[in-house]
């Protein structure tokens, strides 16, 4: 039943709450804060027994109705991620079509988003968040995951689409929360979330977190701490919100078991391939965010977003470097060493003019953005013996102390990197009559790239200028159906996801381009309840290929192509039943002959299929009870198509008891029958197992 469901977006409640604050705003008296603190006391409340919302801000960058955007969207609300118990980016993505989570060589988030692969597609608030790290939820309202390139909104890169975390600010409702959660393999967690007005213009929050965690797998462990106050302040036609966070997370670096003859090697999925005391990464996020937003009564807002961050990263690894033999008794390892630190700094302003002149009505937003980001980075190969950089092992102790040091090898990164982007935008969005509504627009940008090589004192840079245009139509024949088609362009510089360097022969290459069509429809059968569903085209170009006259050139000839659909559903289906849940089907492939891959090769980790769906029943007034499947097709692990991953379907469950004083207990079991299969991968050889049994307990005071 659910497959015919088509994809859910929820948006929650805070956009909604930030606009009824807007409208308040132009009021600009003390009594319109008193009662702005009334309504989102009422939206506040209703968020917390629906898994639909029904706006976002980040495709169009300003409040828009789901419905109306002409774009494929999957918002996981607050309630989703407390009932799903979804801590962390990758299990959260379980449940977006079209997206899957690779390995990240264990200490990065890494998604396949529409075929494409990325490591810096992250935003915060829609400003970029592009350092390496596993990102947590302790502070997040909802994760945004829009599909299909846009880089009108969001700049650079994108091309398959990006993941927004929507961060919880300071409101004046009174917010009381905490959660202590306990689980299997020493799982300890600890979050809260503390806020109020404290007067009618001025509100504070804090969210903080600490979490010491052990794992399925031997050796490995990982503890993160958080915390995050926010305030916000009423000043007249003025809002202004302000905030920091510091974040750190140290794990042991896990990459995982290698494979064997084209599948993933038949070891236990509790060995440990490396030695656990060299295998350690550390990543401390520092950061601070102010907004403005001025609103006026003649239809005019101006927004300014400033952001600050600092990202230190390091991390050192000893991993498996190739397949088990073929007699399965040996493997080879190998091992390096990186560091990165980076200092970034956005101011992203928007100015948007609402008017209406008879039946039209348009929304005019037109906006820059200016950012600069500094990088210092540092690799260092692993030397076993200190002489050589592959070590061979039987299969029987890939685990243990390993005598290697780490030194610079020929072609080790000790560099710095600064990256300057200006940008201007202008986009339109056109409503005639009732039942029509027009997106378009553009974006340019001039991105500069600097690369000074530290061993040489050379130094390599490049400048492009991005064009980025998008268009969309969407047509509401009913208040409950919209039919929408749009076509975006993103482009993708020569210095790649990280910038981490810029040889000679990449700083001749134009930016690869990104180019997506779609046509969907979003329906609403019932207020609580959204159906969705989109059929896209995604094609990449201008990638690099060997030249066929002289294979030491570089030539722009290769091309890649994704052809998908996505379905999805969230919200109640019964005042007793909710559901989120989504189906993609995917084909993803080489076009022509790049430099890593042949034509017709298959892009890893795509899945030709995946479903995942969660059902939560309410059995009596204080007891609920959760069920869902995680299912993914074959996939290969890497883009030679030489080992494949097996298709899995995990079943999860769920148990929610309302329970006196305002506490709630909730347990959450993963993987309820013990399925054994490959959960992704890094590679060919860096291959996950997924989790055994899996079961979380917690207990909360309800927000």
């Amino acid at each position: 039943m659910f497959f015919v469901f088509v994809l859910a977006t929820v948006v929650a409640t805070a956009p909604l709450v930030q606009d009824t604050a807007r409208s308040s705003r132009v009021a600009a008296d003390s009594a319109a804060a008193q009662a702005l603190s009334a309504v989102r006391v009422s939206a506040d409340r209703a968020s917390r027994t629906q898994y639909r919302v029904t706006h976002t801000r980040s495709s169009t960058r300003t409040l828009t109705p789901l419905r109306e955007v002409p774009q494929s969207i999957t918002v996981l609300g607050p309630q989703v991620l407390r009932d799903l118990a979804l801590q962390t980016m990758a299990r959260a993505m379980e449940y977006v079509p079209g997206v899957t989570m690779g390995q990240g060589e264990g200490h990065r988030d890494a998604p396949t988003i529409r075929g494409q692969s990325s490591t810096a597609d992250f935003f915060v608030d829609g400003v970029r968040d592009d350092a390496q790290y596993f990102r947590d939820s302790y502070n997040v309202s909802q994760f945004e995951a829009l599909k299909g390139a846009n880089a009108l909104a969001f700049g650079r890169g994108g091309g398959g689409g990006v993941i927004n975390r929507v961060i919880k600010q300071a409101e004046w409702t009174p917010t009381r929360s905490g959660r202590v959660q306990s689980g299997s393999y020493n799982e300890r967690r600890l979050s809260l979330d503390v806020g109020q007005g404290i007067t009618s213009r001025l509100a504070a929050r804090v969210n903080a977190l600490h979490e010491k965690s052990g794992s399925y797998r031997d050796f490995v462990s990982h503890e993160k701490r958080g915390f995050n106050p926010t305030v916000a302040l009423l000043a007249g036609n003025t809002m202004l919100r302000a905030g920091v966070e510091h974040f750190v997370d140290a794990r042991t670096v896990d990459r995982g078991i290698p494979s064997a003859s084209g599948r993933p090697s038949p070891l236990d999925r509790r060995t440990f391939v490396g030695d656990p005391e060299q295998n350690r990464s550390t990543m401390t996020v520092n950061g601070a965010h102010l907004l403005t937003e001025y609103a006026t009564s003649r239809g005019l807002t101006l927004r300014t977003h400033m952001r600050a961050l600092r990202y230190d990263k390091f991390y050192r690894n000893v991993f498996a470097s190739s397949a088990v033999n073929a007699a399965g008794t040996q493997v080879n390892l190998g091992a390096y060493s990186s560091g990165a630190d980076r200092r970034s700094l956005f101011t992203q302003s928007d100015l948007v003019y609402t008017a209406r002149l008879g039946a039209i009505r348009h929304t005019l937003v037109t906006g820059t953005e200016f950012s600069r980001q500094a990088t210092d980075n540092a690799r260092l190969t692993g030397y076993f013996d200190n002489v050589s950089t592959t070590r061979t092992v039987p299969v029987t102790a890939t685990a243990g102390p390993t005598p290697v040091t780490f030194r610079a090898g020929a072609t080790d990164a000790d560099n710095d990197v600064v990256v300057n982007v200006a940008a201007a935008f202008a986009q339109e969005q056109l409503q005639v009559g009732e039942h029509v509504q027009f997106v378009f627009g553009a974006r340019y940008d001039r991105f500069a790239v600097r690369v000074r090589d530290h061993r040489t004192d050379a130094m390599t840079q490049r400048v492009d200028y991005l064009l980025s245009p998008r268009g969309g139509v969407v047509f509401t024949p009913h208040r409950t159906l919209s039919l929408y088609g749009s076509v975006g362009v993103s482009s993708l510089p020569s210095a790649g996801d990280q910038f981490s360097s810029l040889s000679v022969s990449a700083s001749a290459l134009k930016p690869e381009q990104f180019r997506n069509r779609e046509v969907g429809v979003k329906w609403t059968p019932r207020e609580a309840l959204e159906l969705t569903t989109a059929l896209y085209r995604l094609d990449r170009t201008n990638s690099a290929a060997p030249d066929p006259a002289n294979a030491t050139l570089l030539v722009q000839t290769g091309a890649q192509r994704t052809n998908g659909v996505e379905l999805g559903v969230t919200g109640a289906v019964t005042t007793r039943w909710h559901v989120v849940g989504g189906l993609a089907v995917q084909d993803a492939r080489m076009l022509t002959r790049t430099s890593s891959a042949r034509a017709d090769a298959s892009v890893p980790l795509v899945p030709r299929t995946t479903v995942s769906v969660w059902n939560k029943v309410r059995v009596t007034s204080r007891t609920s009870l959760g069920a869902g499947v995680v299912h993914q097709g074959q996939r290969y692990a890497a883009i030679d198509n030489s080992v494949r991953l097996p298709a899995f379907t995990r079943l999860d469950g769920g148990l929610f008891v309302t329970l006196p004083l305002a506490l709630a207990m909730q347990l959450n079991v993963e993987n309820v029958l013990g399925a054994r299969y490959a959960a992704t991968s890094h590679g060919n050889n860096n291959i996950m197992p997924g989790a055994p049994r899996t079961v979380r307990l917690s207990l909360s005071v309800a927000p």
